[in-house]
């Protein structure tokens, strides 16, 4: 199995939602996501459980990012405040996608949006997709965008 790890310097809402939506999409006997931050184990704000429950994920409580965990992954994704941390044999990317703490509950909800669509790129880029039940789909694609 591959581990994919969404890492972020400060906040929990990015990571966990990135973590959250990649683990709804993936086939947890190929890959899993993993929601870390490089400081501390900040915890999901209400606000981040209630916009994802929205849509029917979970959010992934993020844990301190270990050394082992950067070394053992397949991928690592940093977002913008995270510095670029080279790891030899593990592929990364660096999504610019705003946090999303302390904004008005739709900007929050426009973050998760935008956050989603990356994933789904990425997970169907990679092949790593499962295929979802039609009432998760009908829901997804009913949210205003």
């Amino acid at each position: 199995m591959k581990l994919v790890v969404f890492t972020s310097l400060h906040d929990a809402a990015r990571t966990a939602m990135a973590a959250g939506f990649f683990n709804a999409f993936t086939l947890p006997s190929l890959v899993r996501g993993m929601a870390g931050a490089l400081l501390h184990e900040p915890p999901v704000g209400r606000e981040i459980v209630e916009a994802m429950s929205d849509v029917g994920i979970d959010a992934v409580p993020p844990r301190v990012v270990k050394p082992e965990d950067l070394r053992s992954a397949f991928m690592v994704v940093t977002f913008a405040d995270a510095p670029s941390f080279p790891v030899p044999g593990v592929r990364a990317e660096r999504w610019d996608v705003p946090d999303p703490r302390k904004l008005p509950p739709a900007r929050l909800r426009e973050v998760r949006d935008r956050l989603r669509e990356q994933v789904w790129k990425l997970v169907a880029r990679e092949g790593w997709y499962k295929l979802q039940p039609a009432s998760i789909v009908a829901r997804m694609a009913a949210q205003p965008r």
